[in-house]
């Protein structure tokens, strides 16, 4: 078993892995998974023999070709470690910084908490009106954390 590399439209990788997917599953072809990191646009990644992958993908909408030279799994290892070392513990009332997508350098108060999704609901601090923004706990940097303390905690 190898990994090939197979080359699609730029924003068409989610629809390859779809119309894959129900290719291998119906032919019943010997490739092992189908992926496509978010951070490589126009490409997919395949395990499986040659020739299974080659079959996977012909006729198929969107693929603009296959690289035959197998991917070392060292060059992609990163893509697909699920190992997250610096987990987070926000909690409600925290006040963090967003440092990925959209709202990126926003400051923001934690609303709510969603430990389920690993999602945060954030009021920004800036908006003149309070906008309330959920976004993924991996996208935020706790800079304050307030401390609730209970009312025997005080005496």
């Amino acid at each position: 078993m190898s990994i090939y590399a197979i080359r699609t439209t730029s924003g068409r990788e989610d629809i390859v892995i779809d119309i894959m997917s129900t290719k291998i599953r119906s032919d019943g072809l010997d490739v092992k998974s189908v992926f496509h990191p978010a951070e490589i646009k126009g490409y997919v990644f395949a395990e499986g023999s040659s020739g299974a992958v080659h079959k996977a993908v012909q006729g198929l909408l969107h693929i603009r070709g296959i690289i035959d030279k197998p991917v070392p799994i060292n060059d992609i290892k990163h893509f697909i470690e699920t190992e997250r070392k610096d987990r987070i513990r926000p909690e409600e009332s925290n006040i963090v910084e967003i440092i990925g997508g959209p709202f990126k350098r926003e400051k923001g108060k934690i609303t709510r908490v969603d430990s389920v999704k690993d999602e945060v609901t954030i009021e920004l601090l800036d908006a003149s009106i309070p906008i309330p923004v959920t976004i993924a706990t991996e996208f935020i940097k706790i800079l304050k954390r307030n401390k609730k303390k209970t009312e025997e905690e005080k005496e």
